[in-house]
């Protein structure tokens, strides 16, 4: 004997089944067998900055506080990085910043800070603190490892001053920039062609607008105003500070024109010469008496 289901329990079952027929599916139908040529990684630039703090308000601060970075090195005896943003995600580490083509490079950098209580004023001036070595073989290390992760070119790993010059110091002038040179991750200036550069430069100095030209091409954010003023002192400091250390005070000088020009004058690259096709000399046809 058929039974007869209620109207109420019928129309539900028609809902049912007409719901399950046209429910969305889960999620997007992708394809993922395609990949276009022209893209690039995200990260383009390391900066490297110091805390200004010891470790404890270090941590509160870049955990606890609008600012933050990807890593922390610590000040400890066996120094160590906190990882406190994974590289795949934006820290909030430059602030207003630019650097040749790009402006506000947390978008596209990963930041390191380094605990180091940055400077005092004494009487006889700004006083900065050194870096522990224990410390800088560490930082060499991880930007080995992030250099090879993201392709970071060697004139992209900057300091915080760098991309900041009128308002940041850090990492300062006992920051051994030369250390990472010599392990290859930075760019720097070829002291044979520095010294090569350096009579002419003593001799006739260029004018402010020149250093001003070169500090752009460089990558520096500097007004070409042609004049010595504070603004374009703040960058020539910063300059100094990383690649004439024993000499920061700002003012344009004959060694900083020839550091620059170094800098910005690449040596061009060598092609290699292909050497002419040797032919062999032509063989008589057999039967025939070779002639001279």
């Amino acid at each position: 004997m058929m039974k007869i289901l209620p109207l109420a329990a019928l129309s539900t079952a028609v809902a049912l089944l007409a719901g399950c027929a046209t429910a969305p599916p889960a999620g997007p139908r992708l394809d993922t067998t395609l990949s276009a040529r022209s893209q690039s990684d995200r990260i383009k630039y390391i900066i490297i900055h110091y805390t200004v703090s010891d470790l404890p308000r270090s941590i509160k601060i870049l955990t606890q506080q609008e600012v933050s970075a990807h890593y922390l090195l610590t000040d400890t005896e066996q120094p160590f990085f906190y990882t406190l943003v994974d590289e795949s995600r934006q820290a909030n580490h430059a602030g207003l910043s630019s650097w040749k083509i790009y402006n506000q490079l947390n978008s596209a950098s990963i930041g390191i800070e380094i605990v180091n209580p940055g400077f005092v004023e004494t009487p006889q001036g700004r006083v900065y603190a050194p870096f522990p070595q224990a410390q800088i073989d560490q930082l060499i290390l991880l930007l080995k490892q992030i250099v090879a992760r993201h392709d970071i070119k060697p004139e992209n790993i900057l300091g915080h001053n760098d991309i900041a010059p009128q308002r940041k110091q850090d990492p300062g002038p006992m920051f051994p920039w030369k250390q990472l040179a010599d392990a290859g991750l930075v760019a720097w200036p070829e002291a044979s062609r520095v010294a090569a550069r350096l009579p002419g430069y003593q001799e006739q100095l260029p004018d402010v607008a020149w250093f001003q030209r070169k500090l752009a091409q460089h990558g520096y954010a500097v007004s070409q105003t042609g004049e010595l003023d504070q603004a374009t002192r703040n960058v020539m400091v910063v300059f100094q500070s990383k690649y004439r250390q024993s000499l920061y005070d700002g003012v344009p000088d004959a060694e900083s024109a020839a550091i620059l020009d170094v800098l910005t004058s690449p040596l061009p690259v060598m092609q290699m010469a292909i050497p002419p096709t040797v032919m062999p000399p032509p063989q008589p046809a057999p039967g025939t008496v070779p002639t001279e």
